[in-house]
């Protein structure tokens, strides 16, 4: 029986063992400081039939080192110093609420990684389902502890963090309202790097909490093994071309690709089933038609047999 404690509440959505896997299209910064991109992409994850689309927050002045501030970098609007490049791909205030419009009228969620506590207090403007700790900020306790205090639902990603680490921010959000992805955190993960069966590891470690998957690999397979082993939670990077501008666009699912995705993940959590071994109607009239010996069970007691459990208990024929 799936335990109440290991389901989370996410806007009008719940997730959890026994719950849809809940698939969030990670915008980041793809957008590229542009709202039309953003527009597009959420249409595109709406389309593909996503729960939500995710963005990054940050407060430029705290985030970017005070000695890389005045570095100059070739950028797409030409050539500008960093913190001018970090302040053109942030959204403001009325960005997001044009955001958060959007996502309304295309029936989707919208979250956020915040970096710095200001932008936790900025977005705590808007009603949203969750926030999202990045990998890199998993060791910020402050920042933990902020998130922690508006009592929305957590979502920690364990990318490039050793388990004392983990365990340390597990503490410091405590585990009644977080959701725990795994992760690694390579712009693209290589298949050999990416270590699926830490799902396994984190939901024997962390009974009580719900484990997801933020992948970052190339190709849609890994997500869905991902899935198949117990993910509750996928995000997966998008962008509109791949060939875009940026540096996680080689990492992230062109619109096509999440369409095909979100299609294969609710075809595995549907063909995954109870794990309680049952006769089908539908084999009724192929056993009959196949099966030249009866055996020493007889073929009625499968028939009708309820839960299944006392053909899961028998002894296998051979």
């Amino acid at each position: 029986m799936t335990s109440s404690h290991r389901l989370r509440t996410l806007g009008d959505k719940t997730a959890g063992p026994g719950q849809p896997v809940y698939v969030t299209g990670e915008i980041g910064i793809n957008h590229n400081g542009e709202l039309e991109n953003a527009f597009k992409l959420i249409d595109a994850a709406a389309e593909a039939g996503c729960d939500a689309v995710k963005f990054q927050k940050r407060t430029p002045e705290i985030c970017t080192p005070r000695d890389q501030w005045d570095i100059e970098r070739d950028t797409p609007w030409g050539r500008m110093t960093y913190i001018d490049y970090r302040h053109r791909v942030e959204f403001d205030e009325d960005g997001y609420r044009a955001i958060d419009e959007h996502c309304r009228k295309a029936g989707i969620h919208w979250f956020a990684s915040p970096w710095d506590t200001e932008a936790v207090a900025f977005l705590e403007k808007f009603d949203l389902p969750a926030h999202k700790v990045a990998s890199a900020s998993l060791t910020d306790d402050e920042l933990l502890r902020a998130m922690r205090a508006t009592g929305r639902t957590v979502i920690l990603s364990t990318g490039m963090s050793t388990p004392k680490q983990i365990r340390h921010a597990v503490e410091v959000l405590g585990s009644e309202n977080i959701l725990l992805c795994h992760a690694t955190s390579t712009y693209p993960a290589k298949a050999e790097e990416l270590n699926l069966r830490m799902i396994h590891t984190l939901q024997a470690e962390f009974p009580n909490v719900p484990i997801g998957y933020s992948g970052h690999e190339t190709g849609l397979q890994t997500t869905l093994a991902a899935v198949a082993l117990g993910a509750t939670f996928v995000e997966r990077h998008i962008t509109l071309d791949r060939a875009m501008w940026g540096s996680d666009q080689a990492a992230s699912v062109e619109p096509q690709g999440l369409q095909r995705l979100v299609r294969d993940i609710r075809t595995i959590e549907e063909s995954l089933g109870d794990g309680v071994k049952k006769v089908y109607d539908s084999e009724l009239a192929p056993m009959k038609k196949l099966r030249r010996v009866k055996g020493v069970i007889a073929e009625a007691e499968t028939e009708g047999q309820g839960d299944g459990q006392d053909a899961a208990r028998e002894p296998a024929t051979v």
